[in-house]
């Protein structure tokens, strides 16, 4: 069987043609670019790529079209698959019927984070021998891929809030009920899909409706938005994680930079985490994976002995290279919380080394604005700001550059960036590239420039 995918250099899309090759499909599929690092993981799978979105590319016609949500009626390749009638479907939805419909779901779900936890999670089930499947928004750097089949039937999968495809507005993570989930945290995002919070709130809801009763729900109790979803209706047991102590998981800090805590469930020490991560963020990503990890016949001090090897996801904290004594960092933050957590995992790891960040406001809820009130204080912890501001976006940057008081500058090319971090960067400077694009190869043109400067 040949199915085409479009919109397949998408983290998700690239995910799932891996797993339809894996399980024998013919795939090919196109994207308006293609580019590494997903180009390069699809291709080596044997995957055909095509660029852009030509009709032509869909000549023979291929048994079936997974369609991406980030193609819209008007594109010629949606066009032409009404027109000529060919069968299509949802990403969420073949996922649904192909994969997940005879395993064991383990979803993580969650604004922030996600991929982080079911990274962790993927690993934790393959560490202790469970061979799970998965399909995460990233590359974790045990496995090499963002998605395999794995064996039954454990199957962790990012579960994603944004909506399905242009013929399906509901949120992905309703078509894979979950027995196990995952609640990270809730804030406001995707602004280009939901008008409000609330409407946000409401597709949490419908995705708690999907969790069996004798499935198990791990909710983060210090969010502010995920405890009043859960008093619209839960079905399922409860666990809650924090770093607050109280009944369920909590984490007690034994480092300032987070890389080394006690991990404790109903108050009574599960074990101590000592690795390479930072953070309180990747604290209690940790923690929610250990417990969802636990559900899964994981015991809590194997999981934690197991995290030691977790090395790890592309684009999330990952050191680029090193050039003069200037470390540059890819982070794919992109919304003032995550950028805020950070920045202060950074400082407290490097203490008073200089940090210059670089954003890219990249994200559709950024390139619209939406956050532009909460960006200078994000941004505060960093000792220079560097922002990217491409001709298309509208909205004016000045006072996020004026209140961050003199240590802001905004540039409209990469070029331009490259020579102003150079020029302010010394030995010691800790240079941390934030975007959720892949922002003109700027991290190894930005060593390349060090190396020469």
């Amino acid at each position: 069987m040949h199915i085409n995918i479009l919109g397949i250099c998408g983290t998700f899309m690239g995910g799932l043609a891996l797993l339809a090759r894996e399980l024998g499909y013919d795939v090919s599929g196109s994207d308006a670019n293609v580019f590494p690092p997903m180009s390069l993981q699809l291709e080596a799978e044997g995957i055909t790529l095509c660029e852009g979105y030509e009709p032509s590319h869909l000549d023979p016609a291929p048994d079936l079209v997974v369609i991406g949500n980030a193609l819209s009626r008007g594109n010629p390749a949606v066009e032409y698959v009404l027109a000529q009638g060919l069968p299509y479907t949802s990403g969420p939805q073949w996922l649904a019927e192909h994969v997940l419909s005879s395993r064991w779901v383990l979803g993580v779900a969650g604004t922030h984070g996600k991929t982080s936890t079911a990274s962790m999670l993927a690993w934790l089930l393959e560490a202790n021998g469970l061979k799970p499947g998965f399909l995460i928004g990233g590359i974790p750097a045990n496995f090499g891929v963002s998605a395999q089949i794995g064996e039954a039937p454990f199957f962790v999968v990012e579960a994603d809030e944004y909506d399905t495809a242009f013929f399906d507005k509901r949120s992905k993570f309703v078509h894979y009920r979950p027995r196990t989930l995952v609640l990270n945290n809730l804030e406001f995002d995707h602004a280009d899909i939901f008008p409000n919070l609330e409407a946000i709130k409401v597709q949490f809801h419908h995705l708690l409706r999907t969790v069996p009763g004798n499935g198990l729900i791990i909710s983060n109790r210090d969010d502010a938005n995920l405890p009043e979803v859960l008093q619209r209706g839960c079905w399922t047991e409860l666990e809650s994680f924090g770093n607050v102590e109280q009944d369920g998981w909590f984490a007690r800090p034994l480092a300032e930079d987070n890389h080394c805590f006690e991990v404790y469930f109903d108050h009574e020490l599960q074990g101590t985490v000592d690795w390479s991560l930072i953070g309180e963020h990747n604290m209690l990503n940790a923690l929610a994976a250990i417990a969802a990890a636990r559900h899964a016949g994981v015991p809590a001090k194997l999981a934690i002995k197991s995290l030691r090897g977790f090395n790890g996801i592309k684009r999330r904290m990952e050191v680029r290279g090193k050039e003069k004594g200037v470390t540059v960092y890819d982070d794919f933050a992109h919304h003032p919380t995550a950028i805020a957590t950070t920045l202060a995992g950074l400082r407290k790891s490097v203490g008073a080394a200089p940090i210059l960040a670089v954003l890219e406001p990249r994200s559709n809820t950024m390139r619209m604005g939406i956050h532009t009130a909460n960006l200078a204080t994000a941004l505060q912890e960093a000792d220079r700001v560097i922002l990217f501001k491409p001709d298309e976006i509208d909205w004016d940057m000045t006072a996020i550059v004026e209140s961050l008081n003199g240590k802001a500058q905004q540039f409209n090319n990469t070029d331009a960036i490259i020579e102003s971090v150079v020029q302010q960067a010394t030995t010691g400077s800790h240079v941390l590239v934030m975007s959720n694009g892949g922002f003109e190869n700027i991290h190894e043109r930005l060593l390349e420039a060090l190396k020469q400067h």
